[in-house]
């Protein structure tokens, strides 16, 4: 084992102190061919080895945004809604799944004040508002022009020495982490003088590691290394650094579909989803809608210091011709843009995830069970008296729309348009706000949309199957708790104008068949109505779909809500609107 101090160094120290002048700037010298056996507090060194060790505030700033300074845990924190306590970095990962989860990326997150932050120093701060929040973020460096060094760590525990200028040892300290490493730093004097117990490993930001066996072999592993990693210290916390040869893997990988687009400012989403690009590996894209014609274009790709840049160029379809920056990357979807009027997002499928999509199977879909309807839009206008209504596609080409109250027949058959995509026809006689055309713009399993072709008409419904042998367990649990109960309204604000009082009086009573009573405290039933719980397919969230009769005075409740907490005894629901402000539903029993 080695001795905290040998006589060798002591005999060497004394050299040195010799050979001091007043000004003790000058003891260390990394470039003069000497090894100095200590270094001074305010050293260049000692700068490297506090940089080193400082604490690394980059991890949270999809909540602070900013480098300089890391929220302590835990803390909570608001994400769309969603009340969320942050106990960890894990959790941190869940917020970007929230954001992640809405491709129009108007995500809302507020800290819940007051919180504690760790500064670089590890000084704890307490931090009461947004604004004393901002002012420190203010004051930050950003960009990876922090101070701290990330791309090389050290490995504890460490051990080491002080003297004072008279060269006499005053302590021996063992550090555990970087905070103990750079506190240490911190309490000395100026004038103090500090050695390290080498030799000492540090890690490199490959997880490589390297030995020094003295200060200068440590200023030199720092130096060379501090600038080697991309520190992703800038406030765009969804950056995703990205390696040009895995982007473009990611690519070709396989197919990927449209999910939404825009284009100087105008939104097109209507016309370009489930259009696919297929990106070779010989450079080549093809594009199109699946299933009909296609057109061929190049693609290529470059990172630098902006991120990924994916160049499309197409001659028959210029729309997607733009130098497209990566904004997002990952579980199985990329974010592109380009300024802030132009973006595409697109999800990928490979050949086993993607459906055989004919008129025979389209067919065989639509008639496998009835199906709820999430949405009708007609002119850009909400239809909400036709929410929850249930069409049955039977044989024949006969097809029924029902409610509680009352049952209509029409007509409906699977075709394609000029450009071989398919179309749904329903013809349902006094009922214009679904007789059109419809386009079928994106298919799974549970769910289905569709649109009429360069309009504001959409039309979205859900499997509602009377029995359902693949039903999801939070869906069952959900229609326990909802099975045969009644529920008091707690809160409803539209556009976040709350006008609870209005049915304080009232309660909800839904039933396990899926129908719901209001009724008064006399047990008169009000309104009628249907209640159906399903998960989206699309978004992956738990919805629920609240209706009631034409005409009924509870229509303001009816909507697609989703579902933001459930238990027992209480049920949280929102829904946020196209203009501004969402819909907030709470029931409560006892």
């Amino acid at each position: 084992m080695k001795k905290f101090f040998s006589y060798t160094m002591y005999i060497g120290l004394l050299a040195m102190a010799l050979n001091l002048t007043s000004c003790q700037d000058e003891f260390e010298e990394i470039n003069n061919g000497e090894e100095p056996q200590a270094i001074e507090a305010n050293s260049s060194t000692a700068d490297l080895i506090q940089r080193t060790s400082s604490n690394d505030g980059s991890s949270d700033n999809i909540v602070d945004g900013t480098s300089c300074f890391q929220i302590k845990f835990p803390y909570t924190v608001e994400v769309n809604g969603l009340t969320l306590t942050i106990e960890s970095k894990d959790d941190l990962e869940t917020i970007e799944e929230i954001f992640d989860s809405i491709d129009d990326d108007e995500n809302i997150l507020d800290i819940i004040f007051p919180i504690t932050v760790t500064a670089g120093d590890f000084t704890e701060i307490t931090v009461n508002g947004l604004q004393d929040l901002r002012e420190l973020a203010a004051e930050c460096k950003e960009g990876g022009e922090d101070d701290d060094i990330e791309c090389i760590d050290f490995v504890y525990p460490m051990t080491l020495y002080t003297f004072n200028v008279n060269l006499e040892q005053t302590s021996t300290v063992q550090v555990e982490s970087d905070r103990e490493l750079r506190l240490f730093f911190k309490d000395l004097g100026s004038d103090s003088l500090v050695s390290f117990d080498f030799p000492i490993t540090l890690k490199l930001y490959d997880d490589t590691t390297i030995e020094v066996a003295n200060h200068r072999e440590l200023a030199s592993a720092i130096e060379n290394a501090k600038d080697d990693c991309d520190e992703d210290d800038d406030d765009d916390y969804n950056d995703d650094d990205f390696n040009d040869d895995e982007f473009k893997e990611t690519l070709v990988e396989c197919v990927w579909f449209i999910t939404e687009f825009k284009r100087d400012n105008m939104d097109q989403t209507p016309q370009f989803v489930n259009y696919i690009l297929n990106f070779k590996e010989d450079g080549t894209v093809v594009t199109g809608f699946r299933g009909a014609t296609t057109v061929q274009g190049t693609w290529s790709t470059a990172v630098g210091e902006d991120g990924a840049q994916l160049t499309m160029d197409f001659d028959a379809s210029t729309d997607f011709n733009l130098e497209w920056n990566v904004y997002d990357m990952g579980d199985d979807k990329i974010k592109l843009y380009n300024g802030e009027g132009n973006r595409i997002v697109m999800k990928q499928f490979c050949a086993e995830d993607l459906p055989v999509i004919t008129i025979d199977s389209i067919r065989e879909t639509l008639r496998d069970c009835t199906w709820a309807i999430k949405r009708v839009k007609n002119n850009g206008e909400h239809v909400n008296r036709l929410l929850g209504s249930e069409f049955e596609f039977q044989a024949n080409g006969v097809i029924t729309l029902s409610n509680e109250t009352t049952v209509s027949e029409g007509t409906w058959e699977i075709t394609t348009n000029a450009q071989g995509r398919f179309v749904v026809a329903i013809n349902m006689g006094q009922e214009g706000a679904v007789s059109f055309e419809w386009l079928l713009t994106d298919l799974k399993d549970r769910i289905i949309k569709f649109n009429v072709e360069e309009t504001f008409y959409e039309l979205v419904i859900v499997k509602s199957c009377e029995v359902d042998e693949e039903e999801e367990e939070d869906i069952t649990y959900i229609k326990d708790v909802f099975s045969d109960t009644q529920w008091d309204i707690a809160l409803f604000s539209e556009n976040e104008d709350e006008s609870t009082e209005l049915y304080m009086n009232d309660t909800l009573y839904f039933n396990a068949d899926g129908s719901l009573e209001v009724r008064n405290p006399n047990e008169v039933v009000l309104s009628t109505g249907r209640w159906f719980a399903y998960r989206n397919a699309f978004s992956g969230k738990l919805e629920m779909i609240i209706s009631f009769v034409p005409g009924s005075n509870y229509l303001a409740l009816a909507n697609d809500y989703q579902i933001m907490e459930v238990t027992e005894t209480r049920i949280e629901l929102k829904h946020e609107n196209e203009i501004e402000g969402y819909d907030h539903l709470v029931l409560e029993r006892e």
